[in-house]
């Protein structure tokens, strides 16, 4: 049984970062092809966050990570419905 969660949880991942890009891409296309109107603030409107950076000091090796930042619109949620299903379809 635990193979199988461990699976899902995985799929999950990949589905939220495939879906992230997807629904990035979308929002780039809809503010390059649509005209100025109600419909194109609606689906390009975002909410952000933003993590980090985090700092590591192992006395031998230093390392940042980060700043990482999330972005979410209509156009996001979207494309990782989009990815979702699809991965749901084919495995």
């Amino acid at each position: 049984m635990q193979p199988l969660r461990k699976r899902g949880i995985a799929r999950g991942f990949a589905a939220l970062a495939v879906g992230m890009f997807l629904g990035g891409l979308l929002t780039k296309l809809a503010e390059n092809f649509l005209p100025e109107s109600a419909a194109r603030s609606f689906l390009t409107s975002s909410v952000s966050s933003m993590i980090g950076p985090f700092y590591v000091d192992l006395v031998a090796v230093t390392f940042t990570l980060g700043p990482i930042s999330f972005v979410l619109n209509v156009l996001t949620l979207v494309g990782i419905i989009i990815v979702a299903v699809i991965l749901r379809s084919w495995l």
